[in-house]
């Protein structure tokens, strides 16, 4: 009796292990037909891709590997471009996971120079060129200052810093009261080779007021001529200090040149104007210059800034660093 009960259960332990493996068989086909479908559809695309004679295209493969060439030729299967090093190379659609085409102002001749991945920026002025939409980095300064700037629209951005030491000292006195900075910024193409920006940058001061709303900042108007690679800034900026407003504004002249495809140099001036009756209507000078080294998304800033009392003490003036990875 008990060997034909055995025999029930492992025929109907049978029926179920076969009718899951069904299950299981009919859910791998779907996941396979989806992805043979997706990648069907995929290579439909770039074989639908419309290219330009004579034009450079970047090409990313699905293994991760970049290939920058000029357009010749395809067929239905390969798309066949002339790279630096190779005057015929041909690529299966199969294998491209995108396609682009390289802007005017990255090529050098036949070299491909990956675009500038911070020209939003100099040091820490802003220029007139904004992020795109779904664009972002974070920057760091001196270790201690932290920032996120994000592209909400290809003409807006926001952005916020929290500085460290305040961080830290506020929490040993048992509360969260750090120097914040709030940075939303528009900017926009007015005409080739100019852009326009406007922005705030609002600073939290905790030691100012119970108020976290309390504290200082600059309304600022920017133009910047050239293009991402070489430009050079204009700004116009009033200050505010708990409510009382600047009667002159600042002036930033800032600049930047690509000088190879891994390095830039870098400049960031300030005139600050001096508004007590001794020395009423002089502006203050702060100074700066220094090299920036570029990979596709990071940026390394090693810059001196220096005025004339500075340079009283330290001639070449106090070293800056800084370092900005675009996401």
């Amino acid at each position: 009796m008990t060997d034909w009960l055995c025999l029930i259960k492992d025929r109907e332990g049978a029926k179920m292990l076969t009718k899951n493996a069904g299950v299981w068989l009919v859910l791998v086909a779907a996941v396979l037909l989806f992805f043979n479908v997706s990648t069907a559809i995929a290579q439909n695309n770039f074989r639908d891709f419309v290219f330009e004679s004579d034009k450079t295209y970047i090409i990313e493969l699905l293994d991760g590997t970049e290939l920058t060439g000029k357009y010749i030729d395809r067929t239905d299967s390969v798309l066949v471009l002339s790279t630096s090093s190779l005057p015929r190379i041909e690529i299966p659609f199969g294998q491209i996971k995108s396609i682009r085409l390289a802007e005017e102002t990255s090529l050098r001749g036949e070299q491909y120079w990956f675009p500038n991945p911070n020209a939003t920026r100099y040091l820490f002025a802003p220029s007139g060129f904004n992020l795109k939409k779904g664009e972002g980095y974070y920057q760091n300064s001196y270790l201690i200052l932290n920032s996120v700037n994000y592209g909400l629209t290809n003409f807006i951005s926001i952005g916020g810093s929290i500085e460290l030491i305040s961080t830290l000292s506020t929490l040993a006195e048992g509360s969260f009261r750090p120097v914040v900075l709030i940075t939303p910024k528009v900017g926009f193409p007015v005409a080739k080779d100019l852009n326009m920006g406007a922005g705030l940058l609002f600073m939290s001061i905790p030691e100012l007021d119970s108020n976290p709303f309390t504290g200082a900042g600059i309304a600022y108007g920017v133009a910047t001529y050239g293009n991402i690679e070489h430009n050079a800034t204009l700004g116009l900026g009033w200050g505010f200090f708990n409510g009382n407003w600047a009667r002159r504004p600042l002036i930033n002249i800032s600049g930047m040149t690509r000088t190879s495809q891994n390095m830039s140099l870098v400049t960031e001036n300030w005139f600050i104007p001096l508004d007590n009756d001794l020395e009423l209507g002089r502006y203050y000078e702060v100074l700066s210059y220094g090299v920036r080294f570029v990979g596709k998304k990071i940026s390394v800033d090693l810059a001196f800034i220096n005025n004339r009392d500075i340079a009283k003490v330290l001639l070449i003036g106090m070293p800056y660093v800084d370092f900005v990875v675009k996401f």
